[in-house]
């Protein structure tokens, strides 16, 4: 399979994800809907891109599940980066979509943001990071199993972390869903809340696999987690080299973005 198959499900994915994601929240304002058909909509939509293109690209749609995906040695480099690009387009494409329907400023009321009544950035973070955790863990446990209900699983979970983080951090658990709607709608309020804390959610969510499911201690676990990338034949060298290189990527992405859309 050609490695434009597998970056074109995974914008399509992602497009199907945020566009119908966040489209529920804008027809949740009209009828009169609230935190459940919110978090159904995303966990239903994630169900539907698992059922149609999973297959293609294994169906991460978000790059904190890349990245695990990564570390767990499933993808390469060159998927994680290319990946990356695919999800943010699709993101993008799918905020573009609700703008020309509705409207930019529509567009705007559906990022991602901290309820400060409640949540401060570190905690935003840090709540991220856990529900992105719970997330990425169950995608690497039930992405493994042969049957076709793990779908109905993963999107289930997705709806779960949206139930309970919806109100408090804006449940992102994807730097993808938040970027579409912040780019588009020129609004980036909290936006380095939703990469952090979700990229160290798959961090988090690959060491509770080695912790609670392979049953190495603490420690065994952690070092696991550090070996993976260790195991990927990169010094640390090339592994900083590699971090950095994609955060450019991601800055000029969101740079070159920005000027195309508001000129």
């Amino acid at each position: 399979m050609g490695n434009w198959q597998k970056y074109a499900a995974e914008a399509y994915g992602t497009f199907v994800l945020v566009g119908i994601g966040t489209g529920a929240i804008l027809a949740a304002a009209v009828t009169g809907g609230g935190v459940v058909e919110i978090s159904f909509a995303f966990g239903l939509a994630l169900v539907a891109a698992l059922y149609t293109v999973g297959s293609v690209s294994g169906g991460h749609f978000n790059p904190a599940v890349s990245l695990g995906m990564f570390l767990d040695k499933r993808i390469s480099v060159t998927d994680l980066v290319g990946y990356w690009v695919s999800q943010l387009a699709g993101a993008t494409l799918a905020s573009l979509a609700l703008a020309f329907i509705i409207s930019k400023t529509a567009v705007a009321s559906t990022v991602t943001a901290l309820n400060s009544t409640y949540v401060d950035t570190f905690g935003g973070v840090v709540g991220e990071a856990i529900l992105t955790g719970i997330f990425v863990m169950a995608i690497l446990v039930m992405s493994k199993s042969t049957s076709y209900s793990k779908f109905l699983g993963i999107g289930f979970t997705l709806t779960a972390v949206h139930l309970i983080g919806l109100g408090f951090t804006g449940a992102s658990v994807n730097p993808a869903r938040s970027f579409g709607p912040a780019l588009v709608g020129g609004h980036w309020v909290d936006y380095q809340v939703y990469v952090v804390g979700p990229l160290v959610g798959a961090l988090l969510g690959l060491f509770l696999v080695e912790f609670l499911r392979h049953g190495k201690d603490a420690q065994k676990a952690w070092s696991a987690v550090k070996g993976y990338a260790t195991g990927c034949g990169l010094s640390v060298i090339a592994r900083l080299g590699i971090a950095v290189t994609m955060i450019l990527i991601w800055g000029a992405w969101v740079v070159l973005a920005s000027f195309l859309v508001h000129g």
